[in-house]
C-alpha cells in the first residue's frame, strides 16, 4: 500500500489577492518596494524615504497596477533619477518583518527566503529560511553613527535572535490563533498582530501605525510546526502539531521564572494538535483540534544559577499574599480557552533539598486560596502527580496514569470539531489587514467571499477549557505528559472524524511512535529556545525500551550543555530577546543592556511608569519581576490549616481540589490499582523494555476506550511536509514551490489496523473518602465487582 499512487491529486490552494512576493528597488532618496500577488494579477508600491535617518517616513500608493503599468512606472522613476544612477534592484523578499532603530538610522528587516512547511484548510504555512537587515537611509555623515561600537553591538545583539529557526507565518491564516479561534472569530478590524504569540509586534508597530494596515508585513509565530500525512488502514488524515511561544514574559531558563505582575508566566507555550481527514476536492474538510498549554508555576520565585551549582535552590517571594498575579494568569487562561482550567502539576514531592517541594506547597496554597472565593463552575481543577517518582516505580504504570488523566481532562473540556470549506477564514484575514477603507479587495470580491464561506462552516463541538501542565522548567517531564494527552486526544480525534477502525494506540502502533517523534521534536525545540539544549530523552527512551548506557551518556552531555549555557550565555541571550521584543534598548536614557548586571535584566514598572530595575537585590538573577523578600522561608506556614472541602456530585467535576494543599494528590498505586498492574518488581522488570503492557494491561482492566490498548497489527505510512514541498524557494523563481510526487513511506508488513473495545459494560465512579488530607478519588479508581475497575462514562 505504501507505494501505491494516490487517486486524487493534491488540492489546489486558495488564491487570494494578497502580496506574496516583493522586490526592493532603490534610488538616492527612496526605496521602492513593489509587491505582487501569487498569480501576477496586480502590483502595488510602497515608497520608503531615505533622506531622514531618524524618522520612518512611508508612503503607500493605493493604486493596483497591471504588469505593463508597473513596468512603465519603473522606467519613469529610473529616468527621473538618472543623474544619481537611476533605479537599482536591491533584493527580492517575501514580506516585511519590521523596522528597528537603535542609536542611529532605521533598519528594515525582510524575509529573503521562505520554506513551505504545511497547509491548514488550504492556507499555506511558511517558515522563515533567511532574513536580511537593510539600512534605510542613504549613507551620509549623519549615518556614521551606524558604524559606532555601541551601534554595532546593538546590531549584533539583535541578530542573535535567529529568524531562520522556528519562526513561522501565513499570508491568509491567523497562525497566532488556534483553529477554533480562527473559525469562530467574529471580531472584524482587530489588530491581531498585538497577540501574545506574535513575536515581531514591536518591529511592525511603526509601519502599522503609519499605513493603518498589515498588507506589507507578516506576523511571525515562534515555536514549532510539523505536519505529517498519514495513511492507516486505507484511511488518510493529516496530523499537524503547532507550538506557539508567548512573547509576554519571554527569556532564558534562570532569568525568566514564575509570573510577572501582569499575570504572564515564563516559558508559556500553547500546543495545538490538528487532525483533518483527507476528502475529495470540493467537499468540506472534517477537521479537529485540541489545545493544551505549558508554563512556569505562576508564583513569584527565582533561582540563582552558578558555575558550581547545577541545581540551585528555589527562592520564593511571599509578598503577593492575595495572589493577584496568579489570579490574573488563570483569568487570562479562562478568557482564551474557556472556564474549565485543569492543572497537571508534575513537581517532585520528596526531593532531598526540598527545592521543588517548596514550590509544590506554595502552588497548592495559591490554588486553594483562589478556589475558596470562586464559583464552582470557575474553580481550578488540579492534580499533583510526581512523575519522576512514578517513573522510577515503573515506566508503563506512570505513563498509563498520565493517559488516564489526559482522558479525564478531554472528557471535561472536549475538542473542537467542524466541517469547513477550503480556505475558510481567508476573508477575515484580508479584511483585518486594513484599519481603514484602503482595501486590496475590489468590490466584487468584498461582496462574494464573506457571503459564500460564512454559511458553509458546520461546527459540531467546541473546546471549552484547557489542560495546563508544568514541572519546574516546563521541559522534560512536561514533554512526556503533553505527549500522553496528545496520544489520547489523537484517538478521540480519529474517532470523531469517522476513521474506520480507529487505532488502539499501543507500543507497536506506528501512529503512536510517529506522534512520539513529533512531540520529542517539539520538546527539543522548546528546550533549545528556553534552556539552550535539547530536551532530556530519559523518559521517552524508556517508553520505547531504548534506555541504555549510550542514552544515559547523551543525557549527561545534554545536562552539561544546558548548565554551561545557563551559566555563561543566558545573560547575553536574554539581552538579545529583550532588544528584539522592544523591552530594552537605547530609549528614555536607559543603560545599555550589556551594562546591566545579571540581576537587573528583568524590568519592573510601577504605576508611575518609573524604571526601578536597579532596586532589584543582588541575591538572584530573576525574581519574576518582583522584589526579593529577605528572610527565611517557613515551610510550615505554606499550608493552610482546617480547609473547608467543596465537592460536586459524582457525575460532576471530580477533580475539584478539596485538600489544604490545593491538589488532588496522585499517590502511589492503591492496593486495587497495584493488583491490576502488577507489583513493583514486575514493573521494574517490564517497564524499561516496552512502552505499555501487553493484552493484560491496566488499560483493558480499566476499560477506557481512549486510553492506549494493546496487541494489534498495523498497516500505516507517513509523509512529512518537507517531503511534499521543496524546502526553500529560489530568490529569483516565480514558481515558489513544486509539489513532489508521491513519496515512498515506511510500511509495516502486517495486517490491517483493528479496533479494540475494552468493555461492554458501562461503569461508574464511587466517591472515595479523604485520606491524609488528600482526595484520592482521581487516581484510586473504583473497584467494580471486586476485581475490575469501572469505565469512565462518556
Amino acid at each position: 500500500m505504501g507505494s501505491e499512487p494516490r487517486e486524487n491529486p493534491r488540492r489546489e490552494l486558495i488564491d487570494l489577492p494578497v502580496l506574496h512576493k516583493l522586490k526592493l528597488y532603490s534610488t538616492r532618496t527612496n526605496f521602492y518596494l513593489i509587491g505582487r500577488d501569487e498569480k501576477k494579477t496586480f502590483w502595488r508600491i510602497l515608497k520608503i524615504d531615505r533622506t531622514d535617518p531618524k524618522e520612518l517616513n512611508l508612503f503607500e500608493d493605493p493604486t493596483r497596477y497591471t504588469h505593463d503599468e508597473i513596468a512603465q512606472l519603473k522606467k519613469w522613476i529610473s529616468r527621473g533619477n538618472q543623474e544619481y544612477g537611476g533605479l537599482r534592484a536591491e533584493t527580492t523578499c517575501y514580506g516585511i518583518i519590521g523596522f528597528v532603530r537603535f542609536l542611529g538610522p532605521y533598519y528594515m528587516l525582510v524575509i529573503r527566503r521562505r520554506k513551505k512547511v504545511g497547509e491548514i484548510c488550504g492556507h499555506t504555512v511558511y517558515g522563515v529560511a533567511e532574513s536580511q537587515m537593510i539600512m534605510v537611509p542613504y549613507p551620509s555623515s549623519e549615518t556614521r553613527v551606524s558604524g559606532s561600537a555601541a551601534e554595532r553591538r546593538y546590531r549584533k545583539l539583535f541578530n542573535m535572535v535567529d529568524l531562520s529557526k522556528n519562526f513561522y507565518f501565513s499570508y491568509t491564516y491567523h497562525l497566532m490563533y488556534s483553529l477554533q479561534k480562527n473559525i469562530c472569530n467574529s471580531e472584524r478590524g482587530k489588530i491581531h498582530d498585538n497577540s501574545m504569540f506574535v513575536w515581531n509586534e514591536y518591529l511592525t508597530r511603526g509601519i502599522r501605525g503609519i499605513l493603518k494596515n498589515t498588507v506589507w508585513t507578516v506576523a511571525l509565530v515562534y515555536g514549532f510546526f510539523e505536519q505529517i500525512k498519514c495513511s492507516v488502514s486505507n484511511e488518510e488524515f493529516v496530523l499537524t502539531v503547532i507550538a506557539r511561544r508567548s512573547r509576554r514574559y519571554a527569556g532564558t531558563r534562570y532569568l525568566r521564572r514564575g509570573v510577572n505582575e501582569q499575570g504572564s508566566v515564563a516559558n508559556e507555550v500553547e500546543i495545538e494538535q490538528i487532525v483533518s481527514k483527507e476528502v475529495p476536492e470540493g467537499n468540506k474538510i472534517p477537521i479537529t483540534s485540541v489545545v493544551q498549554v505549558r508554563g512556569s508555576i505562576p508564583l513569584f520565585w527565582s533561582q540563582e544559577t552558578s558555575v558550581f551549582n547545577p541545581q540551585p535552590d528555589i527562592i520564593l517571594n511571599n509578598n503577593d499574599g492575595d495572589y493577584v498575579a496568579t489570579r490574573l494568569h488563570f483569568e487570562n487562561l479562562r478568557q482564551r480557552y474557556g472556564k474549565r482550567i485543569i492543572i497537571m502539576n508534575l513537581l517532585k514531592t520528596g526531593d532531598k533539598k526540598h527545592r521543588e517541594s517548596i514550590l509544590k506547597a506554595a502552588f497548592g496554597k495559591a490554588i486553594w486560596s483562589i478556589n475558596r472565593g470562586t464559583k464552582k463552575e470557575y474553580r481550578l481543577k488540579a492534580i499533583h502527580f510526581d512523575l519522576n517518582k512514578h517513573f522510577k516505580s515503573g515506566v508503563d504504570g506512570a505513563f498509563e496514569q498520565l493517559c488516564v488523566f489526559g482522558k479525564r481532562a478531554l472528557d471535561l473540556i472536549d475538542l473542537f470539531f467542524c466541517e469547513a470549506p477550503l480556505g475558510i477564514g481567508a476573508e477575515d484575514v484580508i479584511n483585518d489587514s486594513f484599519l481603514n477603507s484602503n482595501s486590496i479587495l475590489n468590490q466584487d470580491e468584498e461582496e462574494t467571499i464573506p457571503e459564500s464561506e460564512a454559511s458553509e462552516v458546520d461546527i459540531h463541538s467546541l473546546q471549552s477549557g484547557v489542560l495546563r501542565t508544568n514541572c519546574v522548567d516546563c521541559l522534560d517531564r512536561t514533554n512526556v505528559a503533553q505527549y500522553s494527552h496528545g496520544l489520547v486526544a489523537l484517538n478521540r480525534q480519529l474517532r470523531t472524524l469517522g476513521i474506520t477502525g480507529p487505532p488502539i494506540v499501543d507500543k507497536d502502533n506506528p501512529v503512536a511512535k510517529k506522534l512520539m517523534e513529533v512531540y520529542e521534536s517539539a520538546g527539543d525545540a522548546i528546550a533549545m529556545q528556553y534552556a539552550g539544549s535539547e530536551a532530556h530523552t530519559k523518559m521517552f527512551s524508556a517508553l520505547r525500551g531504548e534506555w541504555n548506557m549510550m542514552m544515559k551518556h547523551r543525557d549527561i552531555i545534554t545536562a552539561v550543555r544546558r548548565h554551561y549555557n545557563n551559566a555563561y550565555q543566558d545573560g547575553e541571550k536574554q539581552n538579545a530577546i529583550n532588544v528584539f521584543l522592544g523591552k530594552s534598548g537605547p530609549h528614555l536614557g536607559r543603560q545599555a543592556p550589556w551594562e546591566l548586571g545579571s540581576d537587573q535584566r528583568n524590568i519592573r514598572r510601577t504605576s508611575s511608569n518609573l524604571d526601578i530595575e536597579n532596586l532589584r537585590p543582588k541575591i538572584s538573577r530573576s525574581f519574576s519581576d518582583n522584589l526579593l523578600l529577605l528572610g527565611e522561608l517557613n515551610l510550615e506556614e505554606t499550608i493552610l490549616e482546617n480547609p473547608e472541602p467543596s465537592r460536586e456530585g459524582l457525575n460532576g467535576v471530580i477533580w475539584e481540589t478539596t485538600s489544604d494543599s490545593g491538589y488532588n494528590e496522585a499517590e502511589p498505586a492503591s492496593p486495587s490499582f497495584r493488583s491490576a498492574i502488577g507489583d513493583e518488581d514486575h514493573l521494574r522488570r517490564t517497564g524499561s523494555r516496552q512502552m505499555l503492557h501487553g493484552s493484560s494491561s491496566v488499560s483493558d482492566f480499566l476499560g477506557l476506550d481512549d486510553v492506549p490498548g494493546f496487541s494489534h497489527s498495523y498497516n500505516a505510512r507517513f509523509t512529512h511536509a518537507d517531503e511534499m514541498f521543496e524546502l526553500c524557494s529560489s530568490v529569483s523563481s516565480d514558481n515558489m514551490f513544486t509539489d513532489m510526487d508521491e513519496s515512498i513511506t515506511s510500511t509495516s508488513d502486517t495486517n490491517i489496523l483493528e479496533f479494540h473495545s475494552s468493555s461492554n459494560q458501562p461503569g461508574r465512579f464511587i466517591e472515595y473518602p479523604l485520606v491524609d488530607g488528600y482526595s484520592n478519588e482521581f487516581t484510586q479508581w473504583v473497584l467494580h465487582e471486586k476485581s475490575s475497575l469501572s469505565r469512565v462514562p462518556r
